[in-house]
């Protein structure tokens, strides 16, 4: 068994999939024996951890990037991971409706962002976003989420408003930081596990 073999296995066991299951981008890799492998598998495994995120907070923005992400195999593992680190089952759904949520928003925002017409901002939105009024997970995480998926889906009015937001909470920039560097890895990975 190649090295590269060996490795995309422990990706795979991480996952919870089979050490024979192979996609596409997989087999790509696999054939190419390409060392990108072994940097996906600890860029991968780097997510479960934080020095300023607790595994829980890890697990659920993981979750919700998965969710935005519409991936399968990574949506069961975060909501497996949050679940072992106490997750509730408002807090797992709390992060899947972020992220839709969020799609709303990144759309439509960015779409008043990119025109810069001061007519669309007096129209009314008419959107309902009760979720973010008093979420479970608290305001300042939840927050976190929003920017992490807003990152993902490239808002800039939306990054800039929550992570002004998650500042004036208090929060940190290496909090900050972290999120979005989970929110980077998952979609990474979302391109090689799904």
């Amino acid at each position: 068994m190649s090295e590269i073999t060996e490795t995309v296995q422990e990706l795979l066991a991480i996952v919870g999939l089979p050490a024979e299951y192979r996609n596409e981008s997989l087999t790509l890799l696999e054939k190419g024996n390409s060392r990108y492998v072994r940097d996906l598998k600890l860029n991968f495994s780097s997510t479960l951890t934080s020095a300023h995120l607790s595994e829980k907070e890890c697990g659920l923005v993981a979750l919700s990037i998965a969710v935005n992400n519409n991936n399968k195999v990574l949506i069961d593992f975060f909501e497996q991971y949050s679940i072992s680190k106490d997750a509730t089952p408002e807090e797992i759904a709390e992060a899947a409706g972020c992220a839709s949520l969020l799609a709303l928003n990144n759309v439509f925002y960015r779409f008043r962002h990119f025109t810069g017409k001061e007519k669309y901002t007096q129209i009314p939105a008419r959107v309902r976003m009760q979720l973010m009024s008093s979420p479970v997970t608290g305001k300042e995480f939840f927050e976190l989420m929003s920017l992490a998926v807003s990152a993902v889906n490239g808002c800039e009015m939306c990054v800039n408003a929550h992570e002004n937001s998650i500042l004036h909470l208090g929060a940190s920039e290496e909090r900050v930081f972290d999120a979005v560097r989970i929110a980077s890895i998952v979609t990474s990975a979302g391109k090689v596990i799904y």
